[in-house]
């Protein structure tokens, strides 16, 4: 399987300036884990995620007052569309990431995480050895 079969191609967007609360509020909304930063005196899109959120919330700092700027990964890794999912996921490994921005020819077509590695991977036929009810943890 490729990244496309498992790409979200609705990406949920924000810009540097909103506060880190009103992007939870919107990611909260969205059900999504990670939110794709355009900045357009940027050098490409961003990425902020729910562990950004966490991090800013954990040090204490207001999330009415602090915005994506501040808090944002700007050294992306960008996918392609064409990767295989085993690229995408040993990339997600190797770098400690769990969102990947998919870019096809310069621009964002999608966005791709773990969840949706793990979806493709279990409707393609991957099986479980954990029994079912069995405690996890």
């Amino acid at each position: 399987m490729r990244v496309r079969d498992g790409m979200r191609e609705t990406v949920l967007t924000v810009g540097p300036g909103h506060t880190l609360r009103v992007t939870a509020r919107l990611m909260a909304g969205r059900d999504v884990g990670a939110a794709v930063v355009m900045d357009p005196d940027g050098h490409g899109p961003g990425i902020i995620t729910e562990r950004d959120l966490l991090r800013s919330v954990a040090a204490g700092e207001e999330p009415d007052r602090e915005t994506v700027a501040d808090h944002l990964t700007r050294d992306v890794v960008y996918a392609a569309p064409e990767w295989t999912l085993e690229e995408a996921a040993a990339v997600m490994v190797r770098r400690g990431f769990r969102h990947l921005i998919v870019c096809d020819r310069g621009e964002v077509a999608g966005i791709l995480s773990v969840r949706d590695v793990v979806r493709c991977w279990t409707s393609d036929g991957a099986a479980c050895a954990v029994p079912a009810g069995a405690a996890v943890g």
